[in-house]
């Protein structure tokens, strides 16, 4: 687990094996989440950067009889 620091103006640096895992670029919008007590920055993708994120998902699970 990575710790940051808030800077005077409100700003942390994401730690750059993050920045790597989720290969982001400066400038990259993202967007911020407050989730009970804990702060989620997700990044802002565009459609097409998400085709095909799915692919090989499980679809076999029961559905109720009026969703088939």
């Amino acid at each position: 687990m990575n710790t940051v620091t808030v800077s005077p103006k409100y700003q942390v640096v994401i730690p750059q094996a993050i920045r790597q895992a989720l290969q982001l670029v400066p400038g990259e919008k993202m967007r911020v989440m407050r989730c009970e007590d804990r702060i989620e920055l997700i990044p802002v993708r565009l459609i097409r950067e998400m085709r095909g994120f799915l692919r090989g998902i499980d679809t076999s699970v029961e559905r109720e009889g009026d969703r088939l």
